[in-house]
């Protein structure tokens, strides 16, 4: 166990290191970034999906009754869904308008990463293959998403060293998230029964409700196709992994 606490802790340590990615607006010009931007979310909104179903809900009906696994999965969409609405609220630039949100913003961050280092505890606990593909999973979400936090810390009135340090210190909140859910497994008895589908629903709400959308905002049909076929290849990179590595 102390190797799966070992892999836990280097998992989520590398997944918080994604919190740097504002650096790289230091160095590319917003028009490009514009562009990559929608790329990043195509590709995250199929990984997510691909994750969520081929993996989490592919392992969760092998260890769980089907009925349960679904149940569980429907709970984590919906309090996903209150979570947005309470506290994660994710913010477009032109629609900012209170400095507050920031903060706000901060503490949403770090309850998500939070929650992702449970996920990636309970996927290593079941099998340290598991828990590399969600870890990868978590890792190609994360990228878009900390790049728009950023430019919300940023809008909200960070200069952006600041807005960088903040980013970092909500992503390790993922590490806590990894050590809580290791020992949970120890003292509780098997989290990871309810862990991997309540996961695989926030993995599907974050894909359908916040960044498919974002696709959708896209008109120019090459755009278009270009980011659908990021998507696609975010699914295929899931599907891959799968059948490389099992789980």
């Amino acid at each position: 166990m102390d190797e799966i606490l070992l892999f836990i802790v280097l998992a989520t340590f590398l997944v918080s290191l994604i919190g740097f990615v504002g650096v790289l607006t230091l160095v590319v010009s917003d028009r490009i970034l514009n562009k990559i931007l929608l790329c990043l979310i195509g590709l995250s909104a199929g990984a997510l999906m691909g994750g969520a179903l081929l993996h989490l809900l592919a392992e969760s009906v092998t260890i769980s009754e089907p009925g349960t696994v679904f149940l569980i999965a429907l709970i984590g969409y919906v309090l996903f869904f209150v979570l947005e609405k309470i506290m994660w609220r994710h913010c477009h630039q032109k629609d900012c308008k209170i400095h507050t949100f920031a903060y706000l913003n901060l503490v949403g961050d770090g309850v998500h990463n939070f929650i992702d280092g449970l996920i990636i505890a309970s996927s290593f606990i079941v099998s340290i293959p598991l828990g590399f593909v969600t870890t990868l999973a978590v890792a190609i979400h994360e990228l878009p998403q900390e790049i728009g936090d950023f430019g919300v810390l940023v809008y909200g009135g960070f200069d952006k060293k600041r807005a960088l340090f903040f980013n970092f210190i909500t992503a390790l909140t993922a590490i806590v998230g990894g050590i809580v859910g290791f020992f949970l497994s120890q003292y509780i008895g098997d989290t990871t029964k309810f862990l991997l589908p309540f996961a695989a629903g926030g993995f599907i709400y974050i894909a359908a409700s916040d960044l498919v959308p974002e696709l959708h905002k896209e008109t120019d049909l090459w755009r278009s196709l270009t980011v659908f076929g990021f998507l696609l290849l975010g699914i295929l990179l899931m599907l891959a992994v799968k059948l490389i590595f099992g789980g």
